[in-house]
């Protein structure tokens, strides 16, 4: 079976990732036609905005994506790309894996923890204004709309995966009304999902918990500022987010992205480690029902990783990405 996915190469090291990738999934044996958009700041020169039209376009009629990195300006510039595709497509849920891989230096070992965070609200709902010269209001929104449907999401997924135990993590000791809702939302679905524990943590507690014993969590799902904390705090539990994985999915599409910098010191150099959208690729794969091939690069990855061979300089070693990726493909071979 074919199957026509949207590629978008992005910034800095991004066009190098994204062509590391393509590799990696087609030794797979997987047959797609790629589509290659434009998306980043490069792109917004050009077009005066980021994320063209053109682009939006392709994507609602192809329907998945693969996405390498793209930088947001810091404090001015155009708006995130990331938070536009998700706010776009509707993608409300952020699938975050963190799971150890072999010979990867860490300060754990065979972590495996799976982050849910919601995708759409919170104060990422990029409300704002000024209340007076000097003084900037945000708002953040929880509605029961958000909150069900990511909620669910996570319980599914749990049992999906087989996963043992759902964490709510949450503030409402502090935000009463806000996480006060989202907790209530979450306690009515758990009653859906006896055969999942559940358990409700707040969000700093949470971070220790997670420092001080990242086996005492599973699945952990929470709002929008509080899942993009989490989950890079669980990739830095497995060497950081070069390792990690990321799926943005919502009921028509999905999107599938590396969630590292874009690097561009090292842009053109051909030295960047593609694992981060490599493993991405696997979870889009297994979304488009390849599952053996999923499964294939994965071992493949962990393989390489195991024996220490061709391993970037991220990782103590001083392969290029093109022997990297090698190494890979004769692993599947």
């Amino acid at each position: 079976m074919s199957h026509t996915v949207a590629l978008m190469p992005g910034d800095g090291i991004g066009p190098e990732v994204c062509s590391a990738t393509r590799r990696v999934v087609e030794a797979s044996g997987v047959k797609i036609e790629w589509v290659e958009l434009e998306a980043g700041g490069e792109v917004a020169s050009k077009y005066g905005t980021p994320l063209p039209q053109v682009t939006l376009d392709a994507i609602v009629k192809i329907g998945i994506a693969l996405k390498g990195p793209i930088a947001t300006p810091i404090g001015s510039g155009f708006a995130s790309v990331n938070v536009q595709l998700r706010k776009s497509f509707d993608l409300y849920a952020n699938f975050r894996p963190a799971k150890s891989l072999p010979g990867v230096p860490s300060r754990y070992e065979d972590v495996d923890l799976i982050v849910i965070r919601e995708n759409t609200e919170g104060l990422y709902s990029g409300l704002e204004h000024i209340v007076v010269p000097g003084v900037v209001e945000s708002l953040r929104i929880i509605t029961e709309k958000g909150s069900k449907r990511i909620i669910r999401f996570a319980f599914e997924t749990a049992v999906r995966l087989n996963r043992k135990k759902v964490t709510v993590v949450h503030k409402a000791n502090i935000l009463k009304l806000s996480d006060g809702l989202f907790l209530e939302v979450a306690r009515k679905i758990a009653r859906d999902f006896p055969q999942i524990e559940y358990e409700e943590a707040i969000v700093d507690a949470t971070a220790m918990r997670l420092v001080l014993n990242p086996y005492d969590l599973d699945v952990l799902v929470m709002e929008n500022l509080f899942g993009d904390i989490i989950s890079d705090l669980t990739s830095g539990l497995v060497g950081g987010l070069g390792m990690a994985p990321s799926a943005n999915i919502g009921e028509k599409y999905a999107i599938f992205e590396a969630v590292h910098g874009s690097a561009n010191a090292i842009a053109g150099k051909g030295i960047a480690n593609p694992t981060a959208l490599i493993l991405s690729a696997t979870l889009m794969l297994r979304h488009l029902e390849e599952t053996a091939a999923a499964e294939s690069i994965e071992h493949s990855v962990r393989a390489v990783m195991k024996k220490g061979m061709a391993l970037t300089g991220d990782l103590g070693g001083n392969a290029s990405t093109s022997e990297y990726v090698d190494a890979i493909v004769a692993q599947m071979g």
